[in-house]
Formats: C-alpha cells, sequence, structure tokens
C-alpha cells in the first residue's frame, strides 16, 4: 500500500511539472475561442460542459457559469465539439488564425435518453450511438446511482439482454449471460482492452467498483473485427473515469442483509486532478466494503459467503503536444472472501469452507497521435494485469485442500486509422492493427494432486473499412488468429451494414464469426469444483476449438416531440450457430476418488431470440426504461450431464430462461428529492441439481423471480460547490427469493438460482465538491 501511494504522489508531482512546462511543449499562438453555454430550453448557463477541438489533445470545460476559455490554438479549419452526459453533442466549424479571438455561444438540447451519446466500442473510434455501425447499450453513472450498484456486477442486469448470476453459495461467484450464452462467450475488456482471463471472469465482476467506471458499453454479437474471436455473445467494454475537472466525492453506504444483523459496508471516495493549462490531469478512487457471512436458512452454512475488498487507483493523461497524449492508468485490488460454515476459525477446521484471497494489480499505457488534418491516428498500447490468489477448499476437515493460483495477463498493440473524404462511392474510415495476449496461469492444490500450468498466446490482426454517411454504413472487416493451442490459423469475417431510411430510424444487419480455443482452465472448472466434491478436469484428446456462426437485426427508432418528449424504441433478433461446442462428461475417479470429467467436443448448439427495449423521458422530471428478451437456447443433440445413467440427457441449455428482462423509472419532482424505482424479471429455467443433500441427480424447473428496488435521495448545498446527499431505500422489495436451498455440508452450492439477495434494506450519504 505504501508503494501505491508514493506512486500517485510521484504523478501528482508530475502533473504539477507539467502545467509548468505544458505550454512550451504545445503549440502557442494568439488564436483565441471564448463563449458560453446555455440550455436550449430553459436559457440557464451549463457548469462543466466538455469543449474539445476535435482532431487534436486541447480542449476544457465551462466554468461554474457556463463559460469557457481556448487559448493558443493551432491555425486552420476545425471542428469545436461540445458534450455532456444528458445533453446532445454539438459541433461547430471554426476556423483559426494567429492574433484573431472568435466568440462562440452555444446552445444545447436536453438529450435524456442518450440518443445522440458518444460510444468507442464500435470500432475504437469515438462516434455517435445513433451512427455506430453496431448497436452498442450504454449503461451510464446514472444507472449505477439509480439502482444503488456498487461494483459491475450488480449494474449490468439493466441492460437488455444481458443477466449476472449467482452461481455458489460458498463463494459467491456470478457470471454474466448475453443473449443466452454463458460467461465465457463474452469478453470483457477494461478501457477496449482484453485483460479480463478466465480467472478474472469468476470474480471480477464483484471486484470492480461502480466509482471507476465512466459507463459500460455492451455490444450483443461480435459484429466488429477489432476485438477477440471469443467475442461470440458480445462484449462487454468498461470505460473508466478520466479527470474532467478539479472535484471530490466521499460516500458510505450500509445495507442489512435480508433485515438481518450481517451488514454490506461499503465507502467510496474519488477525486478529479486537472492542470490550470488542462494539460494534465488525474483521476484517483479508491472502495473499502466488508459484508458479513449471510445465512438465510438457519443451517450455519452461508448463502452469502463473508467479503473484505479494498480497490485503489487512478487514471491519468499527459498532453505532449497539440496532436498527442499520454493515458496511464493503475488500479491494486485486495479481496478475501469465504464461505460455508464456522467463518471464524481456521479453514481445514470447519465442516466445509471455500476461502479465497486476491491480490490484483492492473493497468495500462497508451500513446495516440493525430494528423495535423486529423485524418490519421495511430494509438499504440500496451496493459497487464497480476492476479495471486491463495485459496482453500475443502470438505470433512481436510487440512490438505490449500491451493496456490498466480495468473499474468498482458497484450501489446497497435492501431491505424484513416479517414477517407471519399473512397470508391463514399466516405470511409480504414482501420488495421495488429496485437499480440498472453496468459500464463498456474494454480496448484496439493492435497488432491491437482496441478495446472497454462500458457495461452495468441497472434492477432485485424482490418476493417466502414463506408458511411448519415444514411448509410458498410463495414467490412476480418481477424486472423493464430492461438498457441489450435494447429492452424483462425480466420474470422465480420460484417454489419447500417441503413437510416430517415433520421430517426435506425435500421442495423449483422454478422459475425468467431472460436473459443479448448483452454483447461475456465469458469466450468470452478464451478465443477463447488459441486459437492472436487473434480479435476482434463482435455479429450481429439478436442478441437468451438466455432460459432452469429446473426443479428435491429430496428432503433428514435422521436423528439415538440412537448419534449423523448422516446427510443428497440427491436433486434439474434441468432447463433455452434459447433462443436465443449460439454463435460463425467468419465470416472481417479486413484484418490477425486471425480474426473473431460472436456470433449458435443455436437453443436443454436441460440435465437428477440430483444426489446423502450426508452421515454414523459416529463422533465419523469423517465422509464424497460427491457426484455425472449429466447431459445438448444444443443442440437441431447448431453450426457449426470454420471448417473438413469438420469436423462438434456437437449436444453441449462440456465437460460425463455424470459428475462429489467426496468428503470426516475421521478424528480423537485431538483433535490429523486425516487428510483429499478427491478429485473427472471422466466423459469431448467437447473441442476447434484443429489448429496438430495439422494440423486435431477433437473429442476425453477419458478421466475421478480427483483424490485426503491431509492429515496435528498440533495442540497453545502458550501458554494459542495454538496449532501442523504439516500435510503429498499432491495428485493418483495423478497422473491430461492426458498428451496440444500442444506449442510453435503449440500450442492452450486444449487442458486435467482436474485443475489433477499429483501434488503439500506441507507447512506454522500459529500461532494
Amino acid at each position: 500500500m505504501n508503494k501505491i501511494i508514493t506512486l500517485i504522489l510521484c504523478l501528482c508531482c508530475a502533473l504539477s511539472a507539467a502545467q509548468a512546462t505544458g505550454e512550451e511543449r504545445l503549440n502557442e499562438s494568439d488564436a483565441n475561442i471564448f463563449g458560453h453555454v446555455l440550455d436550449k430550453r430553459n436559457g440557464e448557463h451549463l457548469p462543466f460542459i466538455s469543449v474539445i477541438l476535435k482532431g487534436t489533445t486541447i480542449g476544457t470545460t465551462t466554468d461554474n457559469s457556463g463559460h469557457y476559455f481556448l487559448k493558443n490554438l493551432p491555425e486552420g479549419k476545425f471542428t469545436l465539439e461540445y458534450k455532456f452526459l444528458g445533453y446532445k453533442t454539438v459541433t461547430k466549424e471554426v476556423t483559426l488564425k494567429n492574433g484573431k479571438t472568435l466568440e462562440i455561444n452555444i446552445e444545447m438540447e436536453e438529450d435524456q435518453i442518450a440518443l445522440d451519446g458518444v460510444v468507442v466500442s464500435a470500432n475504437r473510434s469515438e462516434t455517435t450511438r445513433r451512427l455506430a455501425p453496431s448497436l452498442v447499450n450504454v449503461l451510464d453513472a446514472k444507472i449505477f446511482k439509480a439502482t444503488n450498484a456498487v461494483n459491475l456486477s450488480q449494474g449490468l442486469n439493466f441492460q437488455p439482454g444481458v443477466r449476472v448470476e449467482t452461481n455458489c453459495q460458498n463463494c459467491g461467484f456470478q457470471q454474466v449471460r448475453i443473449n443466452g450464452l454463458d460467461g465465457p462467450y463474452t469478453q470483457i475488456l477494461i478501457d477496449s482492452r482484453p485483460i479480463f482471463s478466465a480467472l478474472s471472469g469468476v470474480y471480477g465482476l464483484e471486484q470492480i467498483p461502480a466509482n471507476m467506471i465512466e459507463r459500460v458499453e455492451v455490444m450483443r454479437g461480435g459484429g466488429s473485427a477489432l476485438f477477440g474471436s471469443s467475442a461470440i455473445a458480445g462484449t462487454i467494454n468498461i470505460i473508466t473515469k478520466e479527470p474532467l475537472r478539479n472535484s471530490g466525492e466521499l460516500g458510505h453506504t450500509f445495507t442489512s442483509i435480508g433485515g438481518s444483523s450481517s451488514f454490506d459496508n461499503n465507502t467510496t471516495m474519488n477525486a478529479s486532478l486537472v492542470t490550470e493549462n488542462g494539460k494534465a490531469g488525474m483521476y484517483i478512487f479508491g472502495q473499502n466494503r466488508y459484508r458479513a457471512g449471510f445465512d438465510y436458512d438457519g443451517d450455519g452454512f452461508t448463502e452469502l459467503p463473508k467479503l473484505k475488498n479494498q480497490t485503489v487507483g487512478f487514471r491519468s493523461y499527459i498532453k505532449t503536444s497539440t496532436y498527442s497524449k499520454l493515458t496511464f492508468e493503475y488500479h491494486h485490488m485486495n479481496e478475501y472472501r469465504r464461505g460455508g460454515n464456522n467463518l471464524d476459525i481456521p479453514p481445514h477446521e470447519a465442516d466445509i469452507a471455500e476461502q479465497l484471497e486476491h491480490s490484483i494489480d492492473g493497468g495500462g499505457l497508451k500513446f495516440d497521435l493525430f494528423s495535423k488534418d486529423y485524418k490519421q491516428k495511430l494509438s499504440i498500447f500496451t496493459s497487464a494485469q497480476n492476479t495471486s490468489r491463495d485459496s482453500y477448499y475443502g470438505t470433512n476437515k481436510d487440512p490438505n485442500a490449500y491451493g496456490k493460483t498466480t495468473d499474468l495477463t498482458w497484450m501489446a498493440g497497435a492501431q491505424y486509422n484513416y479517414s477517407f473524404d471519399k473512397l470508391l462511392f463514399m466516405p470511409s474510415e480504414l482501420t488495421a492493427g495488429l496485437e499480440y495476449n498472453f496468459d500464463h496461469l498456474k494454480d496448484k492444490m496439493l492435497g488432491y494432486n491437482r496441478y495446472t500450468n497454462q500458457h495461452v498466446y495468441i497472434e492477432s490482426a485485424f482490418l476493417q473499412n466502414e463506408w458511411k454517411n448519415k444514411m448509410w454504413s458498410f463495414l467490412i472487416g476480418a481477424r486472423l488468429d493464430k492461438h498457441n493451442m489450435i494447429d492452424n490459423l483462425v480466420f474470422s469475417p465480420r460484417a454489419n451494414l447500417r441503413f437510416n431510411p430517415t433520421e430517426d430510424i435506425n435500421i442495423r444487419l449483422s454478422y459475425s464469426s468467431g472460436f473459443r480455443a479448448p483452454q483447461a482452465f475456465d469458469e466450468d472448472m470452478h464451478i465443477s469444483a463447488v459441486g459437492g466434491e472436487v473434480a479435476m478436469i482434463q482435455r479429450a484428446k481429439d478436442l478441437t476449438e468451438e466455432k460459432s456462426q452469429s446473426l443479428s437485426t435491429s430496428v432503433d427508432f428514435y422521436h423528439r416531440f415538440r412537448n419534449g418528449i423523448q422516446v427510443n424504441f428497440l427491436v433486434e433478433g439474434f441468432f447463433t450457430n455452434l459447433s462443436d461446442v465443449f460439454v463435460l462428461e463425467d468419465i470416472g475417479r481417479d486413484e484418490q476418488g477425486n471425480l474426473i470429467k473431460e472436456r470433449r467436443n458435443g455436437s453443436g448448439a443454436k441460440v435465437m431470440g428477440l430483444t426489446l427495449e423502450g426508452k421515454a423521458v414523459l416529463t422533465s422530471w419523469l423517465s422509464v426504461q424497460a427491457g426484455a428478451t425472449l429466447q431459445r437456447s438448444r444443443y442440437k443433440e441431447s448431453e450426457k450431464w449426470s454420471s448417473d445413467e438413469n438420469v436423462p440427457a438434456e437437449k436444453k441449455m441449462f440456465r437460460t430462461p425463455n424470459t428475462y428482462g429489467y426496468f428503470t423509472s426516475t421521478v424528480t419532482p423537485f431538483k433535490q428529492f429523486t425516487v428510483a424505482l429499478s427491478g429485473t424479471y427472471t422466466g423459469s429455467m431448467l437447473v441442476q441439481h447434484l443429489a448429496g443433500y438430495i439422494p440423486l441427480d435431477k433437473t429442476v424447473e425453477t419458478p421466475d423471480f421478480f427483483d424490485m428496488n426503491v431509492k429515496l435521495a435528498y440533495e442540497f448545498p453545502i458550501y458554494k460547490e459542495m454538496r449532501l446527499e442523504f439516500n435510503t431505500g429498499i432491495q428485493n422489495l418483495f423478497n422473491a427469493y430461492q426458498s428451496d436451498f440444500d442444506q449442510g455440508k453435503d449440500r450442492d452450492s452450486a444449487y442458486i438460482y435467482g436474485p443475489a439477495s433477499p429483501r434488503s434494506y439500506f441507507a447512506g450519504a454522500k459529500i461532494s465538491f
């Protein structure tokens, strides 16, 4: 921790030095722009609006009175861009000359449902959601705040086609499913970089705090060639917060789980520091969370594990010239979790225990260089994450069940963009790049003679071109991937079509192909290990990669009525065909009696469905958003899942409800007071229930669940720009919680479904300045 604090202090000194010398490094002139920004509806000045000179690193924000000033600008023709969350982005063409000062005043119109929000996940370049070649949904800070989400996993449920589920009573492992496919089919990125490894995917959704996140961009399907071929179900891109202005925030929330004496305490802090000349900035964040273990059914064994989590990190930038920028980031996460029974004694003294301690260090470095005509951009980047995990999983008081896991993931690459005024028949943007991904995982459980030493490295090249104007977009691209566990070079083509018959209607069609490599360690290895006994997983000798073909089409309708009402309605159909799909089959036991499972290629599977989403801002004080997914997930042939010959094979995929959805609604009767309602619906689904507490393996059709939350918040000013907020609310208002948990040490801890926690009460306070 001392090293981290020292590093942050050194960076603060670097920012001070950048402020002192930045003016010398950047182009100096006497070309200036000043002005103000007004709300088009009421004429009020808007503070903290970002004002950017596109194609350069120059930018600022409006002050508390809504005014801005840009000085010493380069000469030439440029585009000024004004943007802020909740407002429609405005652009203005300007011609800058030495010695000339321009006054430019702007009016901005509210855009509360993000019709024109900026996204980067479609092609790693900023574009509006309306004109993006792929359909991108955005989960912003407003949703995290309205739903009282303290981490990534709690917020992801409030997206169409996305569902987060809990898979273990002992450790609380969670995974995200998109379009009916489980966790390994989704690529999770941090700032567009794939450093979320198979090990990170087991607990990482809970380990990323909400105050680290600017927004989360979700692309269902694999429509862009820029992202890895493992993005079969979709891509989740976590965009971390950037420093924009000098500000800070400190907050604390405590939750009574199930109305009991088991509390979840969460403290967050963040600060944004920007030099006066805007040439350097740093965003610092931290979180401390403690959650007591929770036993819902009184059998002495947890349904929610004990959790201690600390996170600290920063994101910073230095504008090295008018046309170049260096961005670097770092985060450290330390987490302890313990489930089972007798949580206060050493794990090997308990009847059943799963204890894990994670220490995770990650970060990245990126250098962006623009050409002076801002038609070209070169990005060079590298990211890494190292995870060290001490673990214990044991039953019957086994002292030999301790384990040690280390996982180093890093990647490096370069991307080049070129904007053509016209290529063949319309303007286009070419994107090309190279990437190298490396992962080294070592996993030891000495008491069970389990040892995994897995090296994964992937060499990739991608190329795509998007022809686009306001009406049409044609994107054609492909990836070439050489995976060390696959003999052949894998070619993955991608194609997208966007058609806007009018400004308010978007029609999209997307095709993609992808693959999953036959690596040994994945989320299913963890699940099998907590099903009541330890299992060893081995690869079949003839195991090959799993391949996918995906097709989706959507219609996105927007409208802004004269009375201020804004609406957005989306209909999307999707279909994914999987061949050589990975399945696990029990094949016997080893000399120690441990269950042996073999990963082999199954017959394949088909997933299809329909996603509906609607958003509406009905008045200045009422907004509603809701989505629903109807789907069907089936193997092509019935797959054997139990070693019991009397248990029939199943054609239906487990844990894939045919219907699920969400809603959020915000009511602001007056400026300082907000009421937020939110909820998720999970339809009936088929789940495995393994023998132990019950005599024989069986499948269970679960009941459906509706999990509703309510939050009340009141904010009032204290002094100048300092504000204090108090909030309180109830999670899972109707207590829609599983009622048939297994009990005792022989339980199947993976037999868990529905909402993550029972009815719980929370209250919190936050001070910001």
